[in-house]
């Protein structure tokens, strides 16, 4: 999490929630980031960001991770 990006930066309460669910919640409590989900073993990149959310799911499209700001 990183406390010099804006608005929320957390969603502990979405594990366990549809992925697109969780995207659609995501930007609607934090209107400045991009919520994206990402499936099992797909790679990412170790940037950071104040602006995406990754949303890590499961092979049945649950999120299994908290999102977070990154």
């Amino acid at each position: 999490m990183r406390s010099f990006c804006e608005g929320k930066q957390a969603w502990p309460e979405l594990v366990g929630v549809d992925g697109q669910i969780a995207v659609a919640t995501i930007e609607k409590e934090n209107p400045l980031v991009t919520a994206i989900i990402v499936k099992p073993y797909e790679p990412i990149t170790w940037d950071i960001s104040c602006y995406r959310v990754r949303v890590f799911v499961d092979c049945k499209g649950i999120v299994r991770v908290t999102p977070v700001v990154t």
